[in-house]
């Protein structure tokens, strides 16, 4: 007997609801027209940490395990392209880890970030809405590990911070925001005019 799988709660409630209200609202002919998210990317830069030996391994062991938990997947280790002595980094020097998810895992990534991780943030009012690039992606920035509910910090004597980015395909800031808006991202509320 197979097990079926379901589609994640988020991409159902993209489909059969956020879309036909983005064809709607941005006058789109087409539902190949409409925005959709392609990856979640997220990565921690690990490159300042290193410089202390003593904790080398420690601290590359914490990242990689708390990436490994968050997503589900390995991440992988990206070294330094180049030189620079003003940063004191070196060529081929561990730069930062990173993962990049799609299709389920990053719907499953997503509603766990938007509904567990980020109300977990101390004195938390809402995330920044202006992070947006011209293609549509939208980057937030996490200080601290501990926000995951997957994380025990009591296991870890290092604390760091992490970057995740929504990137999304045929879009533009308008309809990232309202994509992330319908789905539930808790930006910051504007007071009215």
């Amino acid at each position: 007997m197979v097990a079926t799988t379901s589609k994640p709660r988020l991409q159902t409630t993209y489909e059969t609801e956020i879309r036909p209200k983005v064809l709607e609202k941005f006058s789109l002919d087409n539902v190949h027209q409409a925005p959709k998210l392609e990856k979640i990317v997220v990565n921690t830069g690990v490159g300042r940490f290193l410089e202390n030996q003593k904790l080398k391994q420690d601290i590359s062991d914490t990242v990689e395990y708390t990436l490994q938990r968050i997503s589900g997947q390995r991440p992988i280790l990206v070294k330094a392209r180049r030189s620079v002595a003003n940063f004191k980094v070196r060529e081929g020097a561990p730069s930062a880890y990173m993962v990049t998810m799609r299709r389920e895992r990053m719907w499953h990534f997503l509603d766990r970030l938007m509904n567990l991780a980020i109300p977990r943030i101390k004195d938390f009012r809402g995330v920044k809405d202006t992070s947006f690039d011209r293609g549509g992606t939208y980057s937030l920035g996490l200080t601290e590990q501990a926000v995951w509910p997957e994380i025990n910090m009591a296991d870890f004597s290092f604390t760091h911070g992490m970057h995740i980015n929504m990137v999304f395909r045929n879009s533009s800031p308008e309809m990232s925001r309202f994509v992330l808006d319908e789905l539930g991202m808790p930006f910051v509320k504007r007071d009215a005019k």
